[in-house]
């Protein structure tokens, strides 16, 4: 076999400076290039033309000799770095601080990220990030100021007094800022994290979607040439560790070239200490590398040596060309150590003694690198050293004016102006709509183009029968009354986006928002075609099989601004706990610790049907149970969840559209319903949701001779129907049936009128399907007893380890009980 290569193929070309060559110095060239400080890992990718695009601008990459400002520039960011740690530790020696202490070179990297983004026409840059480092970037980058940093290891505020919020830890903390570079300028911004490190990945990539769709960038651009540029980036920075153990990382990659969920490729930097907490990688996963996880999604890998602040610089540039030429994902697998323990307080050698005695010998990063460029003659030592003690003097200034600094919220500017926070009072909206415009909204539902091939039942019972009672002033069922809030929304300049598991057409077959062309397979939005010239949509995201994702990215996708109703549906209402980690640390506490307010809407279908254990109960009391309701003082807007068990269409309306019309933002939590999307009892009119109609926190009951009543049963949910049958059939016209349509803020006022109402009243009830320990009962009776003044008994279900039964026959005698305890208790 020859040992010459005549006329190599195009992808080697550009790296063999002659026509005939021989393959040893071929193979030497390629070691040379693939096998340094800087390599990539490419042979996964399934598209050729990609990775043979991806290996020619890593190969020329490689090749090229950086600009000398840019390395003087990234020298003295690494120094700056170095030297805000080392300030921290001296002034507080017991902080954990998590610093990037043995990956410095990790400034240089964002730095180009940002650098090479701003030059190729990306404007916006959303980053979340663990605690390693972070507070480096955020004060080297992103103007989170040191003092406030001081501020806040000191114990004091992060906000005025008259702001309300508990706050958060010192490495939660987030900002943002305008960075302008010779060639463009890009405005970058952190968002909070919780302790749960990887939670923060889908609701970055859901925040940056959402400013896409401000921009009308991306998949919502309406120029065709525009719709790849994705100006909007996401740039996610993780942990090795948590890279390959947390499943949301999984969750999250599945997403990202989804329809709906697409933000044109995300940037991800994996931090590898090559160790977890105190776990070896061996240990921590089976896989090769951390970033084995990313294959399914062909992936291409840049694995760079973090000591060697050049090759992170070019890594990080042909990852952002990569993204913004083929607008998908791509990983940085930062290969470096962790100086220190996990925080500053850990002694690592405990468990890692082999690793830490070569850590302690290895000087800083800066510092080698500094004298590489002095030694290269690309920049001068007094020069540096000038530019470092003024970076010092800074500093220092800085926690000596750190008590005094000016501190501000800047929760409510730009989109958010015009927003407040929530006032200590229950305020009423009103949210309804002209009869007029309900019906064009109502038949534009359901309005189709002529060549289009609607499914034979669906145009049916649909499409046909949606058209004959908007003509004939017919009842409105729950399906109606959604899209007519969806619609009134639409037009009056506001976007609505659901998501979640077969939301296009509902897990009970009732929505068919979306329908689907029996020939073409086309999908169309009647909602989206209302009229000439509408500006504002509905988008409908069929999302993958998960929970925790999906509703981080509609968590985010809502606090980016508050003109978009963001829902996500789950297909059953216990499927949530999936997602719990988004629940506890974002949706429920967001506000508090950070002062980011969301309008997420969760709809939960709920009801004791049956159906078994994980198919009953949505669990309302763990939403109760994490809202800051008072058992001993009345509640005003500003709790911190909205929970709502909605018994009618035309509150479900003015539930969603009370979400917008607000000047405030709150998550709302809906137990919705699964029977009585078709029950012929759970219906509204048209005047029901007219003009100067509102929602109803109690709806009292309206068939009663009230001064003949002498046992006022309290209820909420489908439960309520149930009971009234029962009523009718025995005939108990002295009990009165009282529906709670939002436990939380507790309607203390409306209670207290209901109940005075009933001046013959001896006994109040709570009735609910569920088991005792779980549904509303331990919430509501504390308050209505410290509230109301009633003291309420017991109808339902005995407790239980599972939500509901599974065998039929113990199901129907638990429902005759709960009637037999509720009429003759």
């Amino acid at each position: 076999m020859s040992d010459t290569v005549t006329n190599p193929p195009p992808v080697y070309s550009h790296i063999i400076s002659n026509e005939v060559t021989t393959v040893s110095d071929l193979v030497d060239k390629l070691k040379h290039i693939y096998c340094d400080k800087l390599t990539v890992e490419v042979a996964h990718m399934v598209d050729s033309a990609e990775r043979d695009w991806f290996c020619k601008q890593y190969e020329e990459l490689h090749q090229s000799e950086l600009m000398p400002e840019h390395r003087q520039q990234n020298a003295i960011l690494m120094k700056k770095s170095q030297v805000f740690e080392q300030i921290l530790a001296s002034k507080f020696t017991t902080l954990k601080r998590y610093g990037g202490d043995g990956c410095e070179s990790l400034i240089a990297l964002y730095n180009e990220i940002f650098r090479e983004s701003a030059t190729g026409g990306v404007d916006k840059i959303v980053v979340c990030s663990a605690h390693r480092g972070r507070l480096n970037l955020l004060t080297t980058f992103l103007g989170l100021s040191p003092a406030q940093v001081f501020r806040k290891v000191q114990g004091h505020r992060e906000w005025p007094e008259n702001v309300k919020g508990c706050g958060d830890v010192l490495s939660h903390l987030s900002s943002g800022k305008t960075l302008e570079y010779a060639d463009g300028e890009v405005y970058v911004t952190m968002i909070p994290n919780p302790s749960h490190l990887e939670a923060c990945n889908p609701v970055a990539a859901g925040k940056t979607r959402a400013k896409q769709r401000l921009a009308m960038d991306g998949d919502y651009s309406t120029h065709p040439h525009d719709t790849q540029t994705h100006r909007a980036l996401c740039l996610q920075i993780h942990g090795d560790a948590a890279f390959a153990g947390q499943g949301v990382i999984q969750e999250t990659l599945a997403l990202s070239g989804v329809p709906h969920f697409n933000v044109g490729g995300s940037i991800h930097v994996v931090i590898n200490n090559q160790l977890g907490f105190t776990t070896e990688a061996e240990r921590g996963r089976t896989s090769l590398y951390s970033s084995c996880v990313t294959k399914m999604n062909s992936v291409p890998v840049i694995r760079v040596n973090g000591e060697d602040a050049d090759s992170m610089i070019k890594a990080a540039a042909l990852a952002v060309r990569y993204r913004n030429t083929w607008h998908k994902d791509v990983i940085i697998d930062v290969m470096c150590y962790r100086r220190l323990g996990h925080n500053e307080l850990d002694d690592p050698s405990f468990t890692q003694p082999i690793m830490y005695r070569v850590i302690k010998d290895k000087m800083p990063v800066p510092d080698t690198y500094l004298s590489q460029l002095i030694e290269e003659g690309v920049c001068k030592e007094e020069d540096m050293n000038g530019k470092i003690s003024g970076w010092h003097t800074y500093l220092q200034q800085q926690f000596e004016t750190s008590k005094e600094a000016v501190i501000e919220a800047d929760h409510l500017e730009k989109q958010w102006s015009g927003m407040t926070q929530a006032s200590s009072t229950v305020t009423t909206w009103d949210t309804g709509v002209d009869e007029q415009l309900l019906r064009f909204v109502s038949a534009k539902s359901v309005d189709v183009p002529a060549d289009f091939t609607a499914h034979p039942t669906l145009n049916r019972s649909h499409i046909q029968r949606r058209i004959e009672k908007t003509q004939q002033n017919s009842p409105i069922d729950w399906a109606t009354a959604e899209a007519m809030a969806f619609g009134s929304l639409l037009i009056q300049g506001y976007d609505v986006r659901i998501s979640g598991q077969d939301v296009g057409r509902g897990t009970f077959s009732h929505r068919h928002i979306m329908l689907v062309d029996q020939e073409t397979d086309a999908i169309h939005i009647p909602l989206n075609h209302m009229y000439d010239e509408q500006t504002n949509f509905l988008e409908v995201g069929n999302s993958i099989l998960s929970e925790e994702a999906v509703l981080g990215f509609e968590y985010g996708f809502s606090i980016e601004s508050p003109r978009c109703l963001a829902i996500w549906e789950a297909q059953f209402g216990d499927f949530f706990n999936g997602a719990q980690i988004m629940i506890d640390t974002y949706i429920s506490s967001g506000e508090a610790k950070w002062l980011r307010q969301t309008g997420l809407v969760m709809l939960l279908p709920t009801g004791m049907d049956g159906a078994g254990p994980e198919h009953s109960s949505c669990r309302l009391e763990r939403f109760l149970q994490l809202t800051d309701s008072k058992e001993e003082e009345t509640d005003g807007d500003d709790v911190n969840m909205y929970v709502a068990h909605p018994t009618t269409p035309s509150q479900y309306f003015h539930l969603l559209r009370r979400q917008m019309l607000r000047n405030f933002r709150k998550p709302l939590i809906v137990g919705s319903p699964k029977t009585l999307l078709r029950l012929p009892a759970a219906v509204s009119t048209l005047p029901d949701m007219a003009p100067g109609t509102h929602f109803h926190p109690v709806l009292d009951d309206s068939v009663v001779n009230k001064s003949k009543v002498s046992k006022v049963v309290f209820c909420s949910g489908k439960h309520f129907y149930t009971l009234a049958e029962e009523r009718d059939k025995r005939k108990a016209t002295d009990v009165a049936l009282v529906r709670l349509e939002e436990l939380c803020p507790f309607p203390t006022q409306s209670l207290q009128h209901v109940t005075k109402s009933y001046p013959s009243a001896k006994q109040f009830i709570w009735s609910q399907e569920e088991h005792r320990n779980y549904g509303s009962w331990s919430f509501v009776r504390p308050r209505f007893e410290n509230l109301v003044g009633v003291k309420l008994g017991y109808a339902g279900r005995a407790e239980l380890a599972a939500p509901a039964c599974g065998m039929g026959i113990v199901h129907k005698t638990e429902c005759a009980n709960i009637l037999e305890s509720t009429f003759n208790s």
